[in-house]
């Protein structure tokens, strides 16, 4: 009876280690994260920041996020939802990724959201941030690390007001961030908004729509035109001397992206932000270093929020030991925001959408030639959302 009873516990024993050390090799797994940026066309430059500034952060703290190992599958969307429904369906299903960082263009966020967020992955968007997700369709399995599309243009409004601007045309192009900024800026702009022209994704030639725009008497023109489009419609605004008679202002056009392109033809312009290369805090300052440093290049918002999703996941995954299994508990340690922010002050409403300090920035050339955005002031602080009360999670 005895013999009998040392065999069980010594059973019983080698079992219970077993056990322990399969829990422990399923932790030691590398966590997944794919990523579904734009890496083609004339946006490539932004899908890229936001790499480079994931990458940054990865490489800083030796491979690993919050002290686990991480793999890192990158994906191009090429600007089109249906290579971008492809790749996030890939990322999640045959790749098993345990979190979608995702994207740089609203209409291929919306285009991942449903496949990604009913395999109950959680979808975390470093640029991208429309209102649909923001109000009643929030999701638990979704953050943003970014902004609401609607609130730099919100800012701007504000911006508009204290210029004293009375009549403003806005110019934007026609897909959901377009149609959220000219919401956003339409809610807080007290003057008149004496035309709204909406081009295509990807325009190029803004010849017929600036000349319209010189006819109607505006003191600003305010757009939203990211990237290539930004580049064309600066160097054009600037070509047909409007700058003598209007100013240029603008959201996601002229930044760090868009600016070696633009160079002196953007310098003086104004903008709204959540952040600027310049910004005095500890954080951003050896950010911004480390990162021209390792790139060549000036780091813009979208590296900046690209470098912030990767703490903000490093923090998660340090609070929950780097399982990912446990849903609720990944949800509560994203939803605390425990990081230092490049932004400085960084949380979470509701809506897992950011409450932040939003800034008035001005296109600079730098001592060493280069160009970038410069903090000239605080619009408004803990900034949040105007949808995050229609939101029941």
């Amino acid at each position: 009876m005895k013999a009998t009873t040392k065999i069980t516990f010594a059973s019983l024993a080698a079992a219970l280690a077993m056990s322990s050390a399969l829990s422990s090799a399923a932790l030691a797994e590398d966590v997944k994260i794919g990523m579904v940026v734009t890496l083609s066309g004339p946006p490539a430059a932004l899908g890229q920041q936001i790499v480079d500034g994931f990458n940054l952060a990865l490489e800083q703290n030796g491979g690993k996020l919050g002290g686990q190992d991480v793999s890192l599958i990158v994906e191009d969307d090429e600007l089109k939802p249906d290579v971008a429904l492809l790749k996030a369906k890939s990322l999640v299903e045959r790749d098993e990724v345990d979190i979608v960082v995702g994207t740089v263009f609203s209409n291929m966020l919306q285009a991942i959201f449903k496949p990604v967020i009913q395999s109950e992955t959680f979808l975390i968007s470093p640029n991208a941030g429309p209102s649909t997700f923001a109000g009643k369709n929030c999701n638990p399995y979704f953050f943003v690390t970014s902004y609401q599309n609607n609130q730099n243009a919100e800012v701007s409004g504000m911006i508009a007001n204290e210029e004293g601007f009375k009549k403003v045309v806005v110019m934007v192009p026609n897909y959901q961030a377009g149609r959220d900024n000219v919401a956003g800026y339409k809610q807080t702009f007290k003057g008149e908004v004496v035309d709204e022209i909406y081009t295509p994704l990807g325009h190029q030639d803004f010849s017929s729509e600036l000349a319209k725009i010189s006819t109607e008497g505006a003191d600003a023109l305010f757009t939203f035109m990211p990237g290539g489009m930004g580049v064309r419609l600066v160097k054009q605004f600037k070509a047909t001397g409007l700058g003598d008679s209007m100013k240029f202002t603008s959201v996601f056009t002229t930044d760090e992206t868009t600016l070696p392109g633009q160079k002196d033809a953007a310098v003086g312009f104004l903008s709204a932000g959540n952040w600027a290369p310049d910004m005095k805090n500890e954080t951003n300052q050896a950010f911004v270093s480390a990162f021209e440093k390792k790139y060549g290049y000036i780091p813009g918002g979208y590296a900046a929020q690209a470098y912030d999703t990767a703490m903000l996941i490093a923090s998660a995954l340090e609070k929950t030991g780097g399982d990912v299994s446990d849903k609720d508990a990944m949800r509560a340690a994203l939803e605390a925001a425990d990081f230092p922010s490049v932004r400085g002050s960084f949380s979470f409403s509701n809506n897992h959408y950011p409450v932040q300090d939003f800034h008035l920035l001005e296109v600079a050339k730098r001592d060493d030639g280069k160009y970038w955005t410069t903090d000239k002031r605080t619009i408004v602080k803990d900034y949040a959302d105007s949808f995050h009360g229609e939101c029941k999670m």
